[in-house]
């Protein structure tokens, strides 16, 4: 029988060929994104939002095939909608991971979909879940994913510090998808970040030249 090959698309599939990130703080999480959509070699859409709502204070980011991640997107849309009307009150973030993590395993030999989940509720504060290829359900204090997170997983495990705040938690995302876009030939473009606290949702856009100079700088 053929092995699987859980990194091929479909001929003429829309890659999310990525950076993607999220990382918890004292007061909620920050999750952030590159804006490049490859299909092959060829950049279908250079400004592309991957920061994707699922509900109140909950979103996810998407690496992997669009097709197959937005789809898993709206189910999950469509299911925590569900839970906040029979259960009269909003779902928690690992509800919204448990979710992916089951629909992505059953389905793990027909899709291309690695997910991270974050956001905050009432009950944990802020949260931030890891789905990778195949499925699982990692709970970290960071995660990162997408092509351009094998570049900086030794910079970010050099330089994140627990009890950041939002300041010192922003310029960390905005600095390790900075890195991971000017080396991975997928990711590109601008930089989309979020801000999910108890108080609402803040957004935040670097441009494409006003991304940060750090490759010289780090020795």
């Amino acid at each position: 029988m053929e092995a699987l090959d859980m990194n091929r698309l479909k001929k003429g599939e829309v890659d999310l060929g990525t950076s993607i990130m999220a990382v918890a703080y004292d007061k909620g999480v920050i999750i952030g994104a590159d804006s490049r959509t490859t299909m092959g070699s060829y950049i279908a859409n250079r400004v592309t939002d991957k920061l994707t709502h699922l509900s109140d204070r909950i979103y996810c980011c998407r690496s992997g095939s669009a097709a197959d991640t937005q789809a898993l997107a709206d189910i999950v849309t469509y299911y925590l909608s569900l839970y906040s009307v029979n259960m009269d009150q909003q779902p928690d973030v690992k509800t919204a991971a448990n979710l992916f993590q089951d629909l992505v395993y059953q389905n793990k030999d027909r899709l291309s979909a690695g997910i991270i989940v974050a956001g905050w509720d009432k009950k944990n504060g802020g949260k931030v879940f890891n789905i990778p290829l195949g499925g699982g359900i990692f709970e970290q204090p960071w995660a990162i994913g997408g092509s351009g997170s094998t570049y900086i997983y030794g910079y970010c495990d050099a330089t994140w510090k627990e009890g950041w705040g939002k300041e010192q938690t922003l310029e960390f995302v905005k600095n390790a998808l900075s890195l991971a876009m000017r080396r991975d030939g997928s990711s590109g473009g601008t930089i989309r970040m979020a801000d999910i606290t108890e108080d609402g949702i803040e957004r935040h856009f670097i441009p494409g030249d006003q991304l940060p100079e750090l490759a010289g700088k780090i020795v």
